[in-house]
């Protein structure tokens, strides 16, 4: 947890020692009355936070902001939905690499029982996207949508920018041999079977051109991370460039 996210509305009270973040301040951070850390706020600024005092019950902070905020990454997914330990580690790990969004959706070959799952029903899903962004030294979580069918989030997607969907079997073209890709992306993974036929089919319809990741047959989890690392260095948001030699 490299920066502490807090809501809006909990910087106007006392932080419980019961919650997660109190327990990091503390036990990892080892903060004491009249220190700092680094804070934000989620989908706002970044800054400081001071802690004024700490009791039995609460700690009690201060919080000093930035005047700007990072702007939205420039990048969507949009993921056949998984079941929910590998939508956990989407949720992370693409935050952690920076998404504007993530819509996981319904597909031909995937299990609909998966939008069933607690991770979504009781909100669980935030504190993972949350988590990523902690990681990331950010402030900015994606705007995450599930379980619609695919047809259904094609048609809400922004027709702005340069539109790829990830497929093994029906086309030649890899990704990184992509030159036209520009901001804004959107990336389209299927579930663990697979695009159908027909989904190719509206897929094409709907502006995207079918790219591959090599001949390897990846998890989704790992081809969505894969893409995006590939994606984010060809519009010069991530360095891929070797680190100098240590003498």
């Amino acid at each position: 947890m490299n920066l502490i996210l807090f809501d809006p509305s909990e910087t106007q009270q006392p932080l419980p020692r019961t919650d997660r973040r109190a327990t990091h301040i503390l036990a990892i951070l080892r903060r004491q009355p009249g220190d700092t850390f680094d804070a934000g706020l989620v989908n706002g600024p970044r800054g400081k936070a001071t802690v004024l005092a700490i009791d039995d019950q609460a700690l009690f902070l201060a919080f000093s902001w930035e005047t700007s905020t990072a702007p939205e990454d420039p990048i969507a997914l949009l993921v056949g939905l998984p079941r929910p330990q590998t939508a956990r580690d989407i949720l992370r790990e693409a935050t952690t690499l920076g998404v504007n969004a993530i819509h996981f959706v319904r597909t031909e070959k995937g299990d609909p029982n998966y939008a069933a799952s607690t991770l979504w029903r009781s909100g669980e899903w935030r504190r993972h996207a949350i988590a990523g962004a902690e990681q990331a030294f950010a402030t900015r979580i994606p705007h995450v949508t599930h379980g619609r069918p695919l047809v259904e989030a094609l048609s809400a997607l922004s027709r702005d920018g340069v539109r790829l969907a990830l497929d093994n079997y029906a086309t030649a073209d890899g990704l990184s041999a992509r030159r036209d890709l520009a901001a804004p992306l959107t990336l389209a993974i299927g579930g663990e079977r697979g695009w159908s036929e027909d989904e190719r089919s509206l897929l094409r319809e709907h502006g995207f051109a079918l790219v591959h990741l090599g001949p390897r047959v990846l998890r989704t989890e790992t081809a969505c991370l894969a893409a995006l690392v590939l994606a984010r260095a060809k519009l010069g948001l991530m360095e891929l460039t070797a680190l100098p030699p240590r003498e």
